[in-house]
């Protein structure tokens, strides 16, 4: 019988950042290159939607931006301001849904969502409107670097990644598993797993949902369905702006630089 208790694992926010928290400095650093390469507004208002644990915010605020993110996760709030106050830094956090926010008259220089977040949203109107809002929220010459992984539909293995972090005497080990996307829906299923070692005792935490998958044609309609956002780059999740990688390459992980014209 599985000892894993099932549990969003968005509402452990302190071992999702322990996780993920190690490519904090290197994504922060590919994220500072875009801005100087390809943000042609003049401000420094950065947005992160989906900001989850503020990890990204943090290190930026540090740097000098000015920062604002939302999530819908109120454990990932706290925690995100929690961590910017510890660091002595201001941010604007709301709780908000990636298909239905707003920042009101406030405009952004570069928006950021690197982890695939947006495969949340189970519905093309949805992903639509999410691009439609972003557009909204930057300032002409703005970007939105935007991350995802794309699913190759003709592969039907199941697939496995597992890797292991550890911080403050707390070691997590995580493994996510993914199944075949179903062409028709274009979803496929996922399960998380968290082991954690830490103060004597070992939790064990298990999260299952359903994400929207993407080939290089469904990521490339989705990108011309907001005449606003201009592809004007493509790199992968090695973080490197000296490579480019188109959509259609032989890598399914993409971050695509969206700037917002007109």
């Amino acid at each position: 019988m599985s000892q894993f208790q099932q549990t969003d694992w968005y509402d452990v926010p302190h071992y999702y950042d322990v996780i993920y928290d190690t490519g904090t400095q290197q994504e922060a650093d590919f994220l500072e290159g875009v801005y100087e390469r390809y943000v042609q507004s003049s401000g420094k208002q950065l947005l992160e939607p989906a900001c989850g644990p503020g990890r990204l915010l943090a290190e930026l605020g540090s740097r000098g931006y000015s920062v604002s993110g939302f999530d819908v996760n109120q454990a990932m709030l706290d925690y995100a301001r929690r961590r910017i106050r510890k660091r002595k830094g201001r941010a604007v956090l709301k709780r908000m849904d990636l298909a239905d926010f707003s920042f009101g008259a406030k405009k952004f220089d570069l928006a950021f969502c690197l982890v695939s977040s947006i495969c949340h949203l189970l519905t093309e109107d949805e992903a639509r409107r999410h691009l439609k809002l972003v557009a909204q929220a930057l300032r002409t010459g703005g970007v939105y670097a935007l991350g995802i992984l794309m699913t190759e539909y003709a592969d039907r293995r199941p697939t496995t990644e597992r890797w292991v972090a550890e911080r403050d005497g707390v070691k997590v080990d995580c493994s996510v598993k993914t199944w075949p996307a179903n062409r028709k829906t274009r979803t496929s299923a996922m399960r998380t797993r968290l082991t954690v070692h830490g103060n004597d005792e070992t939790r064990q935490y298990e999260s299952q949902w359903k994400m929207r998958t993407y080939g290089p044609r469904q990521l490339s309609a989705l990108i011309k369905s907001e005449p606003r956002l201009e592809l004007v780059g493509c790199h992968t999740f090695d973080y490197d702006l000296s490579k480019q990688d188109p959509i259609g390459g032989d890598r399914l992980d993409k971050v695509v630089l969206l700037r917002r014209v007109g």
